[in-house]
């Protein structure tokens, strides 16, 4: 683990420094999504963030189920009702 300095500017900015971001695979204009845990403050790339809660979430699928096809499903058999 390497440690770098940063600064937070009076408009609340960090400058992630670049081997940092090098080693997060972070590129330019890239979203990324900050949230506080632990009382610690963290950045993930979007797509780090999408993946990791597929994976949390793939515990609750069922084998050969199609959860987009079962949304879809929902939505028609809603969309009849009305």
């Amino acid at each position: 683990m390497s440690i770098h300095k940063a600064r937070l500017s009076k408009e609340g900015r960090v400058l992630i420094p670049a081997p940092v971001r090098r080693e997060l695979g972070f590129a330019e204009n890239e979203p990324l999504s900050i949230y506080v845990q632990d009382g610690e403050v963290r950045i993930v790339s979007q797509v780090q963030a999408i993946r990791r809660m597929q994976e949390r979430m793939a515990k609750y699928k069922k084998p050969g189920e199609s959860v987009v096809d079962d949304l879809l499903r929902e939505r028609r058999e809603a969309a009849d009702k009305e």
